[in-house]
């Protein structure tokens, strides 16, 4: 019996053979078909099997081919390594010479291509400067071929620039050439600017530039308004002249660029517009030099003509200039540019320069202050109409634009003095003399210093409010002369600001409103030194002469600081903190204002005068109740010291007769320098006199070593009341500056089993000592003085 063969578990076969398996078997009649697929299974495996062998021998045959080729490749590799050494040999031969004939040869290179370079820009420029030359020195040439021979020179110009510009950006090493063409090129466009001047004057002429000027009428106070022969173009003369215009704009475009001028800054001048005021310039001279010693006529006859061709050459003019392309000209802003440069010319070669020689000579200065002062104001006069003229063209920011140097000075006269500082400063010793003499003349006047009171009901109400709002001179209550040093010293400050250079606007006001006050804070401090304050009794008369010099120094204080909150003098102490800085090398105190040095002197002055009147107040009353003082530390209880008198009898309460006249001298001192002195500074002068009385009477009397009764605590208690009484004007609660006093008062209005309570606790730690304290309203008293009180109190 055969054995019988045992199958897998089905655990043991993969999923594969498994699904293959329930494919072929699905039921019990599949099985019949194993036979077949047992013979299909056995073919597929034998083909297999067959392609197997044929993969194996053709790997064979690739491998015996791949063996071959690498032979091959191993011998090229060797060969190219014996080559490959060979060469390395013959380059360690040939390193020395390698090394030094390599860079040589790229040196030579480099020297080649930039020698190249150079030639080729060279024989660029060469032609467009031959073109240049060629379009300007041609002669025998129509008049409208020469204007647009000017614009086609203007073109070659502004293209060599671009070539020079890249130049001198890439090959800054060509200095000769860009030196040598700058100078042909500026050489050929002074030629060409030179005829086409002569060619626009010519041109002028045949208008009938300049106009005839009537100068009898100036004389008169005529105003009649002076024909302008540019508005009476026409035809082929307004066409002639246009072309002119154009060209002579373009020319000075193309100059102003070469020269790195920045067309957005303020530079008024157009060389156009100078050829139209040259001519009048002369005929103005001519008639100006008749009236050397009346220079309003001069300053009338150039106002005139100005006022009158403004507009015909903006409506004529400005179209021609936006043609050129100038941007940010003006034809206005040209035309009053070159009238004030004209102007501010013969002032400064006719005039001023006479006026400076005349001054060396000192019989003749008070005959030139006059002069001078006169001229300048002329001169601020004139400034500031040509300034509204201009800003009349609808200038958005045109307050703005006068605080450009650039903008001001081409439009002001007074630039001039700017560039002079020997004429600056001739200018400031003038002012500040005449400031002099000005304040002597005020000063000599009793009435200039006469402080005057306020009286009234207006006196009483707010007077709280009236502390803090002190904003005229009446509210400072300051003499006259005050006001009038004040305006002297502003009407220098005014006219400084005039100039257009901020370091000649700082010069000047340093030369002539700052040394003027220090003189007026020496006049004050010398009045105030005749006062004879320290005397032992001043009289009301010495006392308010002495309030209204504090009062003179506060409200210059306070005007002061008004200035120099102005943005102006902002403007001025930023310049003059960064001159200062640059100069000596160190910073500066940059929260200080332009007046701070003045400011803090005449705080010292007022401070230093209320401690004079603050100290003779207190050494007056110590004077007048040194008896009142005496007669308490030698108090017998057998005795009445005190004499009492009677002060009203609403209160009925007495005071002691030797404190009467000390407390009537204080309180009419007080009422005397409330009505004379500003009520800020009183405000505080007061509050210390009651400070430094409170202080005296508690170290005289409750410090001291005096035994007090029931009956002297009440006469104490009278008369500090009637201390307090002299200060009830003031305030409605006077006691509650007089702590120490009001503090001894109620310790020593305790009775017996307060007091004995008080001292034990006295004895304890602190923390309760000054909890008890507080507790009974003591705050200000220390402790060892309110034992002392206790212990002299008697009952």
């Amino acid at each position: 019996m055969e054995a019988t063969v045992a199958l897998p578990s089905s655990s043991n076969l993969s999923p594969h053979l498994l699904g293959f398996l329930d494919h072929r078997f699905r039921t019990i009649d599949d099985l019949l078909t194993a036979p077949d697929l047992a013979v299909e299974l056995s073919k597929t495996c034998s083909d297999l099997e067959s392609d197997l062998s044929s993969l194996h021998q053709g790997l064979k045959n690739l491998v015996v081919s791949w063996s071959r080729r690498s032979i091959t490749a191993k011998t090229a590799v060797l060969r190219l390594n014996y080559r490959l050494q060979d060469l390395g040999a013959m380059a360690s031969r040939n390193d020395a010479v390698l090394c030094r004939d390599l860079p040589r040869l790229a040196r030579e290179l480099l020297r080649v291509e930039a020698l190249r370079g150079y030639l080729e820009t060279a024989l660029r420029l060469e032609a467009l400067v031959g073109d240049l030359e060629d379009a300007i020195f041609s002669e025998n040439v129509a008049v409208t071929v020469k204007q647009e021979r000017v614009i086609g020179a203007v073109k070659i110009v502004a293209y060599i620039d671009s070539v020079l510009e890249n130049v001198a950006e890439f090959r800054p090493r060509w200095r000769r050439l860009l030196n040598s063409v700058d100078d042909r090129v500026d050489k050929a466009l002074g030629v060409l600017r030179t005829r086409v001047v002569a060619n626009h004057r010519t041109l002028l002429s045949s208008l009938g530039w300049p106009p005839k000027l009537s100068v009898s009428k100036i004389e008169n106070g005529g105003v009649s308004a002076i024909p302008n022969p540019l508005v009476l173009m026409i035809g082929e003369k307004r066409e002639s002249y246009s072309q002119s215009f154009v060209a002579l704009c373009a020319l000075q475009h193309v100059r102003g660029k070469r020269r790195r001028v920045d067309d957005l800054r303020f530079n008024a001048e157009l060389w156009a517009i100078d050829e139209l005021v040259s001519p009048i310039a002369s005929r103005i001279e001519y008639h100006s030099s008749n009236w050397l010693d009346q220079p309003e006529f001069v300053f009338a006859l150039v106002r005139k003509i100005t006022c009158d061709f403004v507009v015909g050459v903006e409506e004529i003019l400005q179209p021609l200039i936006d043609e050129a392309r100038l941007v940010g000209c003006s034809a206005k802003e040209a035309w009053v540019s070159a009238m004030v440069k004209m102007l501010s010319g013969f002032l400064g070669q006719r005039v001023i320069s006479v006026l400076a020689q005349m001054y060396e000579e000192r019989e003749k200065r008070s005959e030139v202050g006059s002069s001078w002062l006169h001229l300048i104001d002329l001169i601020v006069s004139f400034d500031k109409q040509m300034l509204s003229l201009v800003k009349s063209e609808g200038y958005l920011i045109a307050s703005e634009l006068e605080r450009f140097e650039g903008f001001s000075r081409d439009l002001s006269v007074m630039s001039m003095f700017c560039d002079r500082l020997d004429w600056l400063k001739i200018w400031a010793k003038i002012e500040l003399r005449d400031a002099y003499k000005k304040l002597n003349a005020e000063s000599k006047d009793d009435r200039a210093w006469f402080v005057e009171n306020k009286k009234g009901a207006d006196v009483l109400i707010n007077r709280e409010i009236e502390q803090f709002l002190l904003s005229t001179r009446e509210d400072h209550r300051a003499p006259a002369i005050t006001e009038s040093a004040l305006k002297i010293t502003w009407e220098m400050i005014d006219r400084g600001q005039s100039l257009p250079a901020i370091s000649s606007r700082i010069k000047f006001i340093r030369r002539t409103a700052a040394r003027f006050l220090w003189h007026f804070f020496d006049v004050l401090l010398s009045r105030w030194n005749d006062t004879n304050l320290s005397l032992e009794f001043p009289g009301d008369e010495t006392v308010m002469r002495a309030c209204g010099l504090i009062n003179a120094a506060g409200y210059c204080e306070f005007k002061l600081q008004q200035w120099s909150d102005d943005v102006n003098f902002l403007e001025m102490k930023m310049a003059e903190t960064e001159s200062n800085d640059h100069v000596k090398g160190k910073t500066s105190d940059h929260n200080s204002c332009f007046f701070d040095e003045e400011i803090k002197r005449l705080d010292e002055l007022e401070t230093d005068w209320l401690m004079s009147i603050l100290a003779n107040l207190l050494r007056q009353f110590e004077l007048l109740s040194w008896e009142y003082i005496e007669n308490m530390k030698q108090f017998d209880h057998g005795q009445n010291h005190f004499c009492p008198t009677p002060i009203s009898v609403a209160m009925d309460l007495a005071i002691s007769h030797d404190l009467v006249l000390a407390l009537d001298a204080l309180r009419s001192h007080l009422l005397v320098i409330e009505k004379t002195l500003n009520p800020r500074d009183f405000l505080d002068l007061w509050r210390s006199v009651a400070d430094g009385l409170d202080h005296f009477i508690f170290r005289s009397i409750f410090g001291a070593d005096i035994r007090f009764s029931r009956e002297d605590v009440h006469q104490i208690g009278a008369d500090m009341k009637g201390l307090f009484f002299v200060f009830r004007p003031f305030c409605a609660r006077p006691e509650a500056f007089f702590p120490c006093i009001r503090e001894s008062r109620r310790l020593l209005e305790m009775d017996k089993d307060e007091v004995k309570y008080l001292q034990a606790v006295l004895a304890s730690d602190d923390e309760n000592r000054i909890k008890c304290l507080r507790s009974f309203g003591v705050s200000h008293v220390p402790f060892d003085r309110v034992d002392k009180i206790l212990r002299n109190r008697t009952f």
